[in-house]
């Protein structure tokens, strides 16, 4: 009874929960603080350097250090709400067979040494660093726990609901229709998440004097080192081509921003 009582709290919250998504505009569900995201963010990021090799100089050090600041300072310009309670930090892990880069709520972000052959430039490795720290900036970390929690809450309520199915195959086959839709759902949530990222990442290091048409270049080189994937529909990504496709819509703001920040 306990665990569907807080489940119906969790449901009546989400009407009280929602915030905007700086850069969009969207309506999001997130039910943790600000404060309560940047706390998990540092903490997550010093358990995460703690087990890694973390470069401590050289170019490829500055570099990230160098774009990290520009796009950092064009984001609190901009959004200095959402930024209040962050407190950046940029750092170069040495895993060359990882190709991956990301940020985390509070604005704690790492780069990966394999990640670097990929972006090849200044321009292209801004690319992915705008992007991460847009993920940052929408709160995608606190609504996909949110997210997450309200998962939780909505299989409780179908078990306790469920519960006087005369031969238990009924309660089974609701659990596990929800489970499915939520797990789609769950995957849905993460390619609006990546597009989302990718617009705001876009429009970021335009602002901060990073050509955006690197953009496009570097998802046609990730889309040729992807090899076989799952279908779209089955993947928290989208596909490089459905990327590029909105990145190109995208492009002609992009570019007036970029031209405006190098006095062009």
């Amino acid at each position: 009874m306990s665990r569907l009582f807080l489940s119906l709290l969790l449901v009546a919250a989400s009407s009280i929960s929602c915030a905007t998504v700086a850069g969009t505009g969207r309506m999001q569900l997130n039910i943790f603080s600000p404060e309560e995201e940047a706390a998990m963010g540092i903490e997550a990021y010093q358990q995460q350097l703690a087990q890694s090799k973390v470069i401590q100089s050289g170019q490829q050090r500055t570099m990230v250090k160098q774009i990290g600041a520009r796009i950092a300072e064009q984001a609190d310009r901009l959004y200095p709400k959402v930024t209040a309670t962050f407190q950046w930090q940029f750092e170069l892990l040495d895993e060359p067979g990882i190709v991956n880069a990301w940020a985390l709520p509070g604005g704690k972000s790492a780069v990966y040494t394999g990640l670097l052959p990929i972006t090849q430039s200044v321009n292209g490795l801004a690319v992915v660093m705008g992007h991460e720290v847009a993920h940052a900036l929408a709160r995608h970390g606190g609504e996909r726990m949110s997210q997450a929690t309200f998962m939780n809450a909505g299989l409780d309520v179908v078990s306790a609901l469920s519960g006087d199915v005369e031969s238990g195959s009924g309660k089974e086959i609701a659990l596990q229709a929800l489970g499915i839709g939520t797990q789609l759902g769950s995957l849905a949530f993460g390619r609006s998440h990546e597009s989302e990222a990718d617009e705001i990442g876009l429009m970021l290091m335009a602002h901060a004097g990073y050509d955006p048409r690197e953009a496009v270049k570097l998802w046609e080189r990730m889309g040729a080192l992807s090899g076989d994937r799952p279908p779209e529909w089955l993947s928290t990504h989208p596909s490089e081509q459905t990327r590029i496709e909105r990145l190109q819509a995208l492009m002609p703001e992009a570019m007036k921003i970029y031209n405006k920040a190098i006095g062009g």
